[in-house]
């Protein structure tokens, strides 16, 4: 019997991967970085706090980028929060020995994810492309930086769906943040940088 002549799982037993699914169905339809510049609403700014304490960082403040050149110079900004990274790469971790030991095969959530990351990959490089060219911005690293941004938060929102973790993980509030339209660009000191 060959690999192609072996039965597919029945993809009823993998609810999370169809979540997964679904979720990359539909970020073509999310306003990416329509928000930019805008002033924080009441649930942006309550969502970024919310990320902030689930990771561990309460104590950081929300600052509010206004325009690409601020987005800029906070990207570039040497003094990144190593610890922030840390604790993401550890979520991440987690997350996918959860999947994994929830019965996920780790090639299929492989697979999955890799959809995800292209999926969003057809669509927020020229969505942040436009959000930049609107402002005047044409510096294309920044605007790969933006894209690269949205598909890595995406992947995450991703992992937590596969996991079947909670609405209120870190990943799903930093999706939820690039999902009103804004870029978090990541904590620099005690600051929380989201544009």
């Amino acid at each position: 019997m060959s690999d192609d002549d072996e039965p597919r799982p029945d993809l009823s037993d993998y609810p999370e991967l169809i979540a997964v699914a679904r979720f990359a169905a539909m970020l073509r339809g999310v306003s990416w970085f329509a928000a930019l510049g805008e002033p924080l609403t009441e649930a942006e700014a309550h969502d970024a706090q919310a990320y902030l304490d689930a990771l561990g960082f309460p104590d950081c403040y929300v600052g509010d980028v206004a325009g690409w050149e601020e987005a800029e110079s906070a990207v570039k900004n040497p003094d990144w929060n190593s610890e922030w990274w840390e604790a993401e790469e550890q979520l991440r971790a987690g997350l996918i020995a959860r999947a994994i030991e929830s019965g996920i095969e780790e090639e299929d959530l492989l697979m999955a994810l890799t959809h995800v990351t292209s999926a969003a990959g057809e669509v927020v490089h020229g969505a942040a492309a436009v959000a930049a060219a609107r402002s005047g911005c044409s510096d294309e690293g920044l605007i790969r930086a933006a894209a690269g941004a949205a598909a890595q938060a995406c992947y995450q929102a991703a992992l937590v769906l596969a996991a079947g973790d909670e609405p209120d993980h870190p990943f799903a509030l930093k999706y939820r943040l690039f999902e009103a339209g804004r870029w978090p660009l990541g904590i620099v000191g005690a600051t929380f940088y989201l544009f």
